[in-house]
């Protein structure tokens, strides 16, 4: 089986901080070389990967203000589907603008939806669903008017993430300074409660940060920026839980799944696929309101770390990710066998 993974080139592959896109693609790319599946990832240039590394952009154009986006996605794209015949399949893990391209190649076309971001993009997926396969990251994310072939939640490298028994004293934000991800809400429930609160993540709204995150740091409310690799597990692992009180419909939340796997419990406002990620009372709370967040702050000493990281186990490796689209690429090469006659 001869794949052609398609990375988004906003951030490198794997990113060095932020680039959740771009790091699923890496976990799964690597998961299959480990199987012996023959990979070719198609990404920025100092992308690094155990697959055979193709492409034609130099660097991501997030990190890079030289590379204008929209003239190398469209160069990135052209690049491997002029080579689309030498795969079984293309794995399209960058939006919509690669569906343009499906209908003028043979190759069998999967695309995970990273999160249905608005109706205003259904007419570059409804009308391609006859030519690719769908994939949703939740079942919270499936848009109604679409078909799908599967919905394959993420997974992570557990071992990146070690099991944090003690945890910590203090609440931990993690994730985008946005609207959406409810900075401001966690900061007022750190308040509430009395507890320290660490902020980790890139600032994506910048007045938004400096209206209502930059004013409250002091010493019991610290932003720390972006971080990855051990200083992400460390920071993840030694909180008393991980505080997700998002304001939008999260297709999925890798932090909340990496918290987890720290053992740490997570509190989330009950939207989009935060009741499939965290089972209530177990693995967390699913809350309503910042009264309800102060209250699980109360109470999440009554969980039990261990449990919490062996669920994320269970429920959350990249391995059991890679076992499902391996599973789904032979489905799809099955059936365009049947098709073709």
């Amino acid at each position: 089986m001869k794949i052609a993974m398609l990375a988004p080139i906003a951030w490198r592959t794997p990113p060095r901080h932020y680039g959740p896109w771009e790091l699923v693609t890496s976990l799964l790319t690597e998961a299959l070389v480990a199987r012996g599946v023959d990979v070719t990832l198609f990404a920025t240039l100092d992308s690094i990967t155990s697959a055979k590394l193709d492409g034609v952009v130099p660097a991501p154009y997030s990190e890079d203000p030289t590379i204008d986006a929209k003239v190398w996605e469209y160069r990135h794209l052209s690049h491997l589907f002029a080579q689309a015949d030498r795969f079984d399949l293309i794995h399209n893990q960058a939006d919509f603008p690669a569906h343009a391209f499906a209908p003028l190649v043979h190759t069998p076309m999967v695309t995970t939806i990273h999160g249905f971001s608005s109706e205003r993009i259904l007419p570059m997926y409804q009308p391609f669903q006859d030519r690719i396969h769908y994939v949703a990251i939740s079942e919270a994310d499936r848009h109604p008017s679409l078909r799908y072939a599967a919905t394959i939640h993420h997974g992570i490298a557990l071992d990146e993430f070690p099991f944090e028994r003690d945890g910590g004293d203090g609440l931990l934000f993690f994730g985008r300074i946005h609207p959406d991800k409810g900075a401001k809400e966690a900061i007022a429930a750190a308040r509430s409660s009395g507890h320290h609160l660490d902020i980790y993540g890139i600032v994506q709204d910048q007045a938004y940060f400096d209206a209502t995150v930059a004013p409250e740091l002091d010493d019991q409310i610290r932003y720390h920026g972006p971080v990855g690799g051990a200083d992400r597990a460390q920071a993840l692992g030694k909180a008393r839980t991980l505080l997700h009180l998002i304001n939008f419909d999260e297709p999925f939340g890798l932090s909340v799944v990496e918290a987890m796997a720290c053992g740490t419990p997570v509190i989330a406002t009950r939207r989009g696929s935060m009741s499939e990620l965290i089972e209530h009372d177990r693995t967390g709370f699913l809350v309503d309101d910042a009264e309800g967040a102060v209250r699980a702050i109360a109470r999440i000493g009554e969980l039990d770390r261990a449990t919490v990281r062996q669920r994320a186990v269970e429920r959350f490796s990249v391995d059991r990710m890679a076992d499902e689209y391996i599973a789904l690429y032979r489905s799809v090469l099955q059936r365009t066998q049947v098709s073709n006659g």
